[in-house]
């Protein structure tokens, strides 16, 4: 029943990491978990099938499928990193990984049945027992994954550990039972020596990690870090140091300004007032750092992820780079869902502005919504200004005019501009008003980029980045993933 339980939450964490560093590596997250899902259920019922021309030797078996699992298992972070640094056929390794351990965990609890019917003669007690350990396994693992293992461990420990318990499930029964296995020597020591091999695959996990990212990062990598909700990693070359979340970059050090000072000047010149200002994400501190340069502005910065505002506060080269923006006075950090904060604020702001990472997730695409911005309109005051950085109208048209009619069914008045951006190419933003916009404010001198006289060329289009057969993305029906996935494998 320990075996059974622990083998059970082996395979459902085996399967959480495929799909999780599938849509890391990848992106379009429904997709792969449901392939996953789909693929994982079809091996099961191939596995079952296999089971029955299984006919003697049934603990060698066992331990057989368990190295198996454990192995395959352990090693399925680090097999999919390695074939998408190396391998064009990314798919392939990924869709054979759930075909095997699937495949192995349908013969599990066959064998299991059976080995148990064999001691106690009782078909019915054993198949509730088996199935009662099952469940509550797959129920423990699918918990412990992205609550406990991942955020602490991260994909190869996560991954090693969990194999590391299947191969002690094999050597539970090697030993237990090896008066009932044939080689029974050879099981023992190749078990043992396995599992030992996966424990040091876990304790060299965090140098396997480095390794795999100096792979994927173009520079240097000096900070990697595994949060609760997204992956933290800083890069460097010579003077450009460059942040990404999730293997998404979301600033160059170099030209970050461009970026910011669009982001952020822009609305406020066309707000009425410049007094009470909300940033949604912008953990970086770089947007709060520009609004800082209006002597009387209050700011208030809510970033679902504590330990990235907390990093950008710390972190002696982004605090350098933010101007100590996050520890000002001024400044207020909270640490909420910006939807879950704009259903629970009462407060009204004369400028919002939305920093968020791109729509290349479901969490990420609800803040895209018809509805999210509605949340904004309610927070705004009467004239105020709705700033939200809506990706490339370039390199996603699509991605980028589904964003502004959404904006467009909530909001009386819908102002696109764009600005080149070195790091990521052309890049835009979408500026809404309750009341028609003008601009009220001339912009400040202490800038890089942005100046009065070139302002103007941020509200023209060329043709190509222009289109009108998009549709509005809904909660319930979130078109603007699809098209923004379509934008980034047309681009790959």
């Amino acid at each position: 029943m320990l075996t059974t339980l622990m083998i059970s939450g082996c395979s459902m964490v085996y399967e959480l990491i495929i799909s999780a560093v599938s849509s890391y590596l990848v992106g379009n997250s429904t997709l792969q978990y449901s392939i996953t899902i789909g693929l994982y259920m079809c091996a099961l019922g191939i596995g079952s099938f296999l089971s029955k021309f299984i006919r003697k030797d049934l603990f060698n078996w066992f331990a057989n499928v368990e190295i198996g699992i454990g192995i395959v298992g352990g090693l399925s972070s680090l097999t999919l990193f390695f074939a998408n640094l190396h391998l064009e056929s990314y798919e392939i390794v990924m869709y054979l990984e759930i075909i095997i351990i699937g495949t192995l965990a349908g013969l599990e609890i066959p064998l299991l049945t059976r080995i148990i019917e064999e001691d106690r003669k009782d078909l019915r007690v054993t198949i509730s027992s088996i199935f009662s350990f099952d469940y509550i396994g797959g129920l423990i693992g699918s918990i412990a994954f992205p609550m406990i293992l991942l955020p602490h461990l991260g994909y190869f420990a996560t991954a090693s550990l969990v194999g590391s318990l299947n191969l002690l499930a094999a050597v539970l029964i090697i030993f237990r039972y090896r008066s009932r296995l044939r080689y029974e020597r050879l099981y023992r020591f190749v078990s043992v020596l396995l599992l030992l091999g996966m424990m040091c695959g876990m304790l060299f996990a965090e140098n396997t990690g480095n390794m795999i990212e100096n792979g994927l990062y173009r520079d240097t990598v000096i900070l990697s870090k595994q949060t609760e909700y997204q992956k933290i990693v800083m890069t460097r070359h010579k003077d450009d140091m460059r942040l990404y979340l999730d293997g998404n970059c979301q600033f160059s050090s170099m030209d970050e300004y461009r970026y910011h000072e669009a982001l952020v000047h822009v609305p406020m010149a066309y707000a009425e007032n410049q007094e009470n200002i909300l940033i949604l994400g912008g953990g970086d501190g770089l947007a709060a750092r520009e609004l800082l340069k209006y002597s009387d502005t209050k700011i208030t910065l809510v970033d679902l992820d504590s330990q990235m505002t907390e990093l950008c506060s710390e972190h002696p080269q982004i605090s350098e780079l933010n101007e100590g923006s996050m520890d000002n006075e001024r400044v207020k950090v909270v640490n909420m869902d910006a939807y879950e904060y704009l259903e629970n604020c009462t407060e009204q702001y004369d400028v919002i502005i939305v920093d968020l990472p791109d729509p290349n997730n479901e969490s990420l695409s609800k803040l895209y919504t018809n509805v999210f911005y509605r949340l904004c309109k309610q927070r705004l005051a009467e004239n105020g200004v709705l700033n939200v950085q809506s990706t490339s109208p370039y390199y996603a048209v699509n991605a980028f005019w589904c964003i502004n009619h959404t904006i467009k069914s909530e909001f009386k008045d819908v102002v696109p501009y764009h600005l080149q951006v070195p790091a990521f190419g052309d890049w835009g933003f979408n500026m809404a008003g309750n009341e028609p916009l003008e601009q009220r404010h001339e912009l400040p001198e202490n800038t890089n980029y942005l100046a009065q006289e070139n302002i103007s060329s941020l509200f023209m289009f060329g043709k190509d980045e222009i289109t009108e057969q998009v549709s509005i993305n809904q909660l319930t029906k979130p078109v603007l993933i699809q098209y923004y996935n379509e934008a980034v494998r047309n681009w790959e």
